[in-house]
């Protein structure tokens, strides 16, 4: 942590303020309007901390521009480019307010976000995490029109597991935080892809509180910009790598939580391990392969851990190693219908 960042954070917090962390990276444009849906909020007192990211274009200037134009709210950080769970803890260490909202770039928050989920954590206090309906705007479709709710944003649920095992159920401008809750949980990785399941999952794992709120919150917004980092993440090595160790984390953050190797939804997560072992493999990333599907059995059942599926598979490893493995899987699977599921 940078030495003013200690500083802020031994000052104390603001009971009422609600912080937003917006890191960025080449994208000046949506950065306004990011900036903008936060600033159109109907609640006060707010702040929010920009993070660039170790832009390249106009956005480092376009960032100190709105910080210009709005001194009481905004200001900005200026980093290397660190990826987006680096950038999202820098402006952590940073934000005064005891509320915390993260929000992509590319994304917006409907202006009764932070009145709706305030009142919400304020008459619930045993609650450490509100939610509420998050909608889709898809700019390849013409013409743009938004859709949702997303995900399971519109389903009232009481905790973030067991659903979570299956998939982020929600999207990062979604939840609005408790900072204390952030304060237990740790900080983001430095990962770049499936770092924001994974940091859901340590809260998940603390048995966090959930109150939802029926109002529309906030606006995922996609094909706006070039790419996102979780782009390519069935080839990309080094996000293959990041996304077995969030794995990993997410089955132990899950049993801490108390999900059943018996439940449907960890069958579910065994299957997906396993198969994403072997996209590791077939793009030879074999240490993530091997521990992924260590991970799948682990996720197991002990009568599926010994299904001829697992064993098959295994043997396949050692004999011709991971690649080989999952080239002969894929082989085996267009020749030989085969019952099980490992």
């Amino acid at each position: 942590m940078a030495g003013a960042d200690v500083m802020t954070a031994t000052i104390g917090r603001d009971p009422e303020l609600v912080s937003t962390i917006i890191p960025v990276h080449n994208r000046s444009d949506l950065l306004r309007e990011a900036v903008a849906s936060v600033l159109a909020q109907t609640y006060r007192p707010i702040e929010i901390v920009i993070v660039d990211d170790g832009s390249t274009d106009d956005t480092a200037a376009v960032a100190e521009e709105l910080a210009r134009s709005n001194p009481e709210s905004i200001q900005v950080i200026h980093q290397p480019n660190a990826g987006p769970g680096a950038a999202r803890q820098r402006g952590l260490d940073r934000a005064r307010g005891s509320f915390v909202q993260f929000l992509d770039s590319d994304d917006l928050l409907l202006p009764g976000k932070f009145a709706a989920q305030v009142g919400a954590l304020r008459q619930q206090p045993d609650c450490q995490i509100s939610y509420g309906p998050s909608l889709e705007e898809n700019h390849a479709m013409h013409p743009v029109r938004r859709r949702g709710p997303m995900r399971g944003t519109g389903e009232v649920r009481a905790t973030l597991f067991p659903h979570l095992l299956v998939e982020r159920w929600w999207t990062t401008s979604s939840p609005l935080y408790r900072r204390d809750l952030l304060d237990r949980i740790g900080p983001w990785r430095s990962w770049i892809n499936e770092e924001d399941w994974e940091y859901d999952a340590r809260a998940g794992a603390t048995g966090a509180r959930l109150a939802w709120v029926p109002e529309e919150v906030s606006v995922r917004r996609i094909h706006l910009a070039d790419g996102h980092l979780s782009d390519e993440g069935c080839e990309d090595p080094r996000k293959l790598a990041h996304r077995a160790l969030a794995q990993a984390s997410l089955f132990q953050c899950a049993r801490r939580a108390g999900v059943a190797r018996e439940s449907a939804e960890m069958r579910h997560f065994a299957r997906s391990a396993f198969l994403l072992s072997r996209q590791c493999g077939l793009a030879g990333v074999d240490d993530a392969s091997r521990s992924l599907f260590q991970l799948a059995r682990a996720s197991s059942t002990p009568w599926r851990r010994q299904s001829p599926e697992f064993m098959l598979y295994g043997l396949l490893a050692t004999l011709v190693g991971w690649r080989g493995a999952a080239r002969m899987s894929l082989g085996l699977r267009r020749l030989i219908p085969l019952r099980g599921k490992p």
